[in-house]
């Protein structure tokens, strides 16, 4: 996998921000890796079984990050996209172990696909 695509997460002092592309009513809540999309940025993909209806979607992303990164529901906050599959995500708490835990949730889930 030598085109691999560059983290899709951006580091800062209280936590990363994270971009997303979401598929609602995916039929399981997962991480599915990371994609290039046609515009030559990188995206975490993510898939839940909520459907894009009053915020379920939403909150159902929020909830699988903060398990998937064993950070507090409140520490995930949705920075731009709500009503959009591609979102930017925030989630606070120590950058280097937020940006290592996705590192190995995304390569896990790629290497699964492949």
């Amino acid at each position: 996998m030598a085109d691999r695509p560059a983290d899709p997460w951006r580091y800062s002092g209280d936590g990363i921000s994270i971009a997303l592309r979401v598929t609602p009513r995916g039929g399981r809540d997962d991480i599915d890796g990371i994609e290039k999309l046609a515009d030559g940025r990188s995206v975490v993909k993510v898939r839940v079984r909520a459907i894009a209806d009053g915020g379920e979607a939403n909150r159902a992303v929020t909830e699988l990050l903060a398990k998937a990164l064993r950070v507090p529901k409140a520490s995930v906050r949705i920075l731009s996209g709500t009503t959009s599959r591609l979102k930017q995500v925030a989630v606070g708490g120590d950058p280097k172990s937020l940006g290592d835990a996705l590192r190995a949730l995304t390569a896990r889930n790629s290497e699964q696909k492949d």
